[in-house]
């Protein structure tokens, strides 16, 4: 019998991936989700592409009653901890909106996945608890110092997730994964990026431009200290990073790890200026996007890139797919998503 692992947010762009690698490893995901910003028909495809019928409670993971009775329906070894709040900006906006999802729902969780037997918790965590940092790549040894609300919820949440840990008689033991910037789709184009919301990243925003629903993309500063002005990001394959979690929820299950508490980056390495991922896909597109420039927004910082080292050490990871492979298959996915209807022209503008 397979171990049921929970995934919190399983139905989200990061999730619903982690949700088909859990089922390719051989384990039985038990999806948490409140659709807040996912859609239903997620499920369905998320089904076809696995080939089995998969388990989702709508459940909003503040509400502890709620999580108590599907953990006593579902026991499970493992917790894969997605469901969040993402936007830097709306989180600069709306910071009590951002800790009371993020870490107020977090430690609900914990605690009652805690109570009802703990196991391995692997922790959805961002490279925006470094802060804007000036030196770069980026390692785990760095100070926790995030500047915005976003990354603060996340810093936080680390700590909860180590101090629960540590904790004496405590039987749950976490890993922190710190993504840098997800991109791309499954190769299948079953299941990719699709936020209810007006989406905040780059390249959800760079294909509604090109199929239409947006006039322009606008480029939010040119006066970084960067190679051409523009903010410099280390994009990782959404695929990749969904393995990364099989693998590091695996490791962590089977006691590789000394300590209780460990973070890991989740990265490529290899940086590209937003200049580039838009020439990227002109490239595979054969046009030329129409684009304009505009000021800095609040909380996003000029460089982000990774030492992915310490995650190849720990759990044998390494990503394997390039920025073309992002282009092409967030292109491929884009087709298939207003193929369905899920993206109207006036669902974004």
């Amino acid at each position: 019998m397979s171990e049921k692992i929970l995934v919190t947010g399983g139905l989200g762009y990061i999730g619903s991936h982690v949700v088909v690698e859990l089922c390719a490893a051989g384990y039985e995901p038990v999806i948490v989700d409140n659709l807040s910003n996912a859609r239903a028909s997620v499920l369905e495809r998320l089904e076809r592409l696995t080939q089995r019928a998969l388990t989702h409670y709508d459940v909003d993971i503040r509400n502890r009653a709620a999580l108590e009775t599907v953990l006593e329906r579902e026991p499970g070894a493992g917790l894969i901890h997605l469901a969040a709040f993402k936007a830097v900006g709306e989180s600069v906006e709306e910071p009590l909106k951002y800790y009371d999802n993020n870490v107020a729902g977090s430690v609900a969780l914990f605690d009652v996945f805690e109570r009802a037997g703990g196991g391995g918790i692997v922790f959805s965590s961002s490279a925006m608890v470094y802060g804007d940092v000036k030196v770069f790549p980026l390692h785990e040894g760095m100070p926790v110092q995030p500047n915005n609300p976003y990354g603060a919820s996340k810093a936080m949440m680390e700590q909860v997730l180590a101090d629960l840990a540590q904790a004496p008689g405590a039987k749950t033991r976490g890993l922190s994964l710190r993504y840098f910037n997800p991109a791309g789709a499954h190769d299948s184009a079953l299941i990719g990026e699709d936020p209810k919301d007006r989406p905040n990243n780059l390249f959800p925003i760079i294909v509604q431009v090109a199929v239409g629903q947006r006039d322009h993309l606008t480029i939010f500063g040119e006066d970084y200290d960067t190679p051409d002005g523009t903010g410099v990001r280390d994009y990782i394959h959404v695929v990749d990073l969904a393995q990364a979690h099989v693998m590091a929820l695996r490791a962590l299950l089977d006691g590789a790890f000394e300590q209780p508490f460990t973070a890991l980056n989740l990265g490529t390495g290899t940086p590209y200026s937003v200049r580039e991922v838009v020439t990227a896909f002109e490239r595979e597109l054969g046009q030329t996007l129409p684009q304009k420039m505009g000021e800095r927004r609040s909380g996003d910082v000029a460089t982000l890139l990774a030492d992915p080292s310490a995650a190849e050490r720990a759990i044998g990871w390494s990503a394997q797919r390039d920025l073309p492979d992002m282009v092409r298959d967030a292109w491929r996915w884009a087709g298939a998503a207003r193929q369905w209807g899920l993206w109207n022209d006036d669902d974004q503008s």
